[in-house]
């Protein structure tokens, strides 16, 4: 198996290992209960006293802590013997997950200059831009990961799209066999350039995740400095006129004032292009540099004001109860690779980096139904959870798929599946997603779905070290390292470390490169 009950420790209040948002210290913090509300209390003995909200309702937390798992790591860490979390990545033997998600940055040039970005050229005064061969002996070092080899890249920036070679790379991810080879990207060249994002197409792409801020052009202002609205969904007209394009993933960045309150205005705008767009990913706001404590926490937007507050902007059509950290999902791969005898990617992130659902809409009438309101998932995972031990142990595996087909029955409510749904296609979507062919397994079918999920990347001032550990979305470097995406972004901040060992002043780029951005 590739997972094992959690050491993380439930309930609160509970101890934590965390960081001085000052100096940067491992410093001990306390996670507790305060009006419903899940408060960070830490001190350094140098920096004094800080606070942070961590979870705006309690009773989400505590919910969503439940399904915690742990993973057994890497079989080839980089680093053995470490004691010293997050200071020495690579990754160690302290790690506790394998990679789901591998982020490679093709640079740190851009053009756009985002005030909330973790990465700018232009403000770090240097160039971040490995070359073509740097990148390829990257991406195999995840394909060599073991147990289970890096099965999704994602190309980052900076804006990868300016990388010189970039249809080069997304061929090279294509042939080095990543089941999913995406882009992290602001649409700019994508809207204005559709030759390109037919030539990315073809080379492999396989999912666009597009900045998403809101339906306002103020908020883009705001956030980007500058309308790009019409550009975002000028990216979705050009996606619908390829033959076998991409995905998109609408990728918003929350903040609490700021546009939280866009969030089922966003919904409602991938509802209406679910031919293009298969899943939202929000993402609240990580603090990556100083800011005082009355604007941070005024600003601060947690996971369960997400389901809080779609909750009621939907009226009740997604609710709180409809949302499962990763790690709920952890018994199917455990489950198809023992009935297959191979190794599928399992999520054992630490269950408070985020929460997902799938939600089903009826291609007709537009009736939403996430899958939590047909199926008792609770239920069905502990029962699942009896069945892998058992199939391990069977010499005919088969009886295991007949028998997880049976608790499917026994823990779905047909009469309230959307229309068309029932044990035998939902087992066929299951079979979809571990491939990660969804496009081609539900296109027969009379609904559509969509992926709807948040990820809450940390800062210095909420950090939690069991998060780290456990992470399952990395980044690797052109010194042979993958790093855990808290780690290299925040806390220890990996990513300057690693630009400025491989980068170029930036006057120097200039007047090699004779080019100019903004």
């Amino acid at each position: 198996m590739l997972t094992k009950p959690s050491s993380i420790p439930k309930g609160l209040p509970k101890k934590v290992t965390s960081l001085c948002p000052e100096c940067g210290k491992l410093i001990p913090a306390l996670l507790k209960d305060v009006d419903g509300k899940v408060i960070m209390e830490k001190r350094c003995q140098q920096h004094g006293e800080f606070t942070d909200i961590v979870w705006s309702e309690t009773e989400q937390y505590l919910r969503a802590e439940k399904w915690a798992k742990d993973g057994i790591g890497v079989e080839n860490p980089a680093i053995k013997g470490a004691k010293n979390c997050p200071f020495e990545c690579g990754l160690c033997d302290l790690h506790l997950s394998h990679t789901a998600l591998a982020n490679v940055d093709l640079t740190n040039r851009c053009n756009l200059r985002c005030p909330i970005c973790f990465a700018n050229a232009n403000s770090a005064g240097y160039v971040y831009e490995p070359d073509y061969e740097t990148i390829v002996k990257m991406l195999k070092m995840l394909r060599a990961q073991k147990p289970v080899p890096t099965p999704a890249v994602q190309f980052s920036g900076g804006e990868p799209t300016i990388y010189p070679r970039f249809i080069d790379v997304i061929q090279a991810a294509h042939d080095l066999k990543f089941s999913q080879v995406q882009i992290a990207t602001n649409g700019i060249r994508f809207a204005n350039e559709p030759e390109l994002l037919e030539a990315a197409a073809k080379a492999g792409l396989n999912t666009i995740y597009l900045q998403f801020d809101g339906m306002r052009e103020s908020d883009y202002i705001a956030a980007r400095g500058k309308p790009l609205l019409k550009t975002k969904q000028k990216v979705v007209e050009n996606l619908r006129k390829i033959e076998n394009r991409p995905s998109i993933v609408l990728v918003p960045t929350l903040i609490k004032t700021v546009n939280d309150d866009q969030i089922w205005p966003m919904v409602q705008y991938a509802l209406d292009n679910l031919d293009v767009i298969r899943g939202i990913n929000f993402q609240p706001v990580a603090f990556s540099g100083r800011i005082d404590q009355k604007k941070r926490l005024q600003e601060r937007y947690t996971i369960s004001d997400l389901m809080a507050d779609l909750e009621t902007q939907s009226k009740g059509q997604i609710r709180r109860s409809d949302w499962y950290p990763p790690p709920a999902v952890a018994v199917f791969s455990e489950l198809v690779g023992a009935i297959l005898g191979k190794r599928f990617v399992t999520f054992t992130t630490h269950p408070n980096c985020g929460m997902a659902t799938y939600m089903f809409i009826n291609k007709k009438t537009k009736e939403i139904t996430p899958l939590p309101r047909f199926i008792d998932v609770e239920s069905l995972f502990v029962d699942l959870e009896k069945l892998v031990s058992k199939t391990e142990k069977r010499t005919f595996k088969k009886l295991s798929a007949l028998t997880a087909m049976k608790l499917i029955d026994k823990h779905m409510d047909e009469s309230k599946t959307p229309e068309g749904m029932n044990k035998t296609n939902l087992l066929k979507m299951l079979k979809a997603l571990l491939k990660d062919d969804t496009k081609k397994g539900l296109a027969k079918f009379s609904w559509d779905m969509l992926y709807m999920g948040s990820m809450h990347f940390q800062d210095s001032y909420n950090y939690d070290v069991d998060r780290v550990m456990r992470c399952g979305i990395h980044y690797t470097t052109p010194d042979d390292r993958i790093i855990p995406f808290c780690a290299y972004n925040s806390g220890p901040v990996y990513r300057t470390e690693i630009e400025k060992k491989f980068s170029v002043p930036l006057d120097q780029w200039r007047k090699q490169k004779g080019e100019e951005f903004t």
